[in-house]
């Protein structure tokens, strides 16, 4: 069966009929899958490639008596609780009493609002708390309390290290 085309360009279709050719259309939306392909592989490229570019060239500097660059302003401040009761300041030992009066005065001269608490682990829960009260009256609202590593975990194992 020969195939030809009519006048206006038309094919015949396998029974015969007509299938008739129009003009393409153009497309009306963008199609962006292979624009997101294409920034996908070179965003990998580049996550890639961004570790190797950070090794520098090997150089021996030369030695100054210039001193280091501080990396902490300020040494942070210590209080510590005793295991019976007494509370020291750095290593300073401080009295009840005392205690808000002195923590004003350090925190007028500090930049910082860092502050560590040690407390022995023997101490009562309220008295801790009672402690911490005094802290944050005494100006310091960024309280740290320090541990011991290798504590017992709360699945019951016991903890490494020592």
């Amino acid at each position: 069966m020969a195939m030809s085309g009519g006048a206006r360009g038309g094919v015949m279709g396998k029974r015969g009929s007509r299938v008739r050719r129009g003009r393409a259309q153009a497309m009306s939306e963008i199609n962006i899958t292979p624009f997101v392909d294409v920034m996908l592989v070179l965003l990998i490229i580049f996550m890639v490639a961004a570790p190797m570019l950070t090794v520098g060239v090997p150089v021996e500097l030369p030695r100054t008596a210039a001193a280091a660059l501080p990396t902490e302003q300020e040494e942070p401040l210590t209080v510590t609780l005793t295991a019976d009761g007494r509370i020291a300041i750095m290593t300073t030992e401080v009295a009840d009493a005392d205690l808000i009066a002195r923590l004003r005065a350090v925190a007028a001269e500090r930049t910082s609002d860092r502050l560590f608490l040690r407390a022995d682990g023997a101490i009562p829960y309220a008295r801790v708390m009672e402690v911490m009260g005094a802290l944050n009256a005494g100006g310091f609202s960024n309280i740290g309390l320090v541990t011991e590593p290798g504590g017992p975990r709360l699945d019951g194992s016991a903890g490494s290290g020592g």
